[in-house]
């Protein structure tokens, strides 16, 4: 399976806790990811993706992550090819990996 460049979710290396916003701007996003799951903010992709595939068993294409405009994560973005050749976009809360949202993709 493909993951992506987003594989750094993957390992959960312990990081440095950020002091303030001002260092996400020249942090990368991977060490900001680190942190958080070390922190226990948000889970790991190596306890989302079988949750993930279970319910929409494919290949992951692509995984993102979005920001709540404080800067704390808010969900995980999946793009699964299906089994039966359908293209979704999958959205996961970070912190719970409840499926939030499931949508078609052109």
């Amino acid at each position: 399976m493909r993951f992506g460049l987003f594989l750094f979710f993957c390992v959960a290396l312990p990081a440095p806790a950020l002091a303030d916003a001002d260092e996400r701007d020249v942090t990368p996003d991977s060490e900001i990811a680190r942190a958080a799951v070390a922190r226990g903010e948000i889970l790991p992709l190596s306890e989302l993706l079988p949750l993930l595939l279970e319910a929409f068993p494919g290949e992951v294409l692509d995984i993102e992550i979005d920001l709540y405009p404080d800067g704390r994560f808010e969900e995980y973005e999946f793009e699964v090819l299906t089994l039966d050749g359908r293209l979704i976009e999958v959205d996961m809360d970070a912190a719970t990996g409840e499926i939030t949202d499931v949508e078609d993709e052109d």
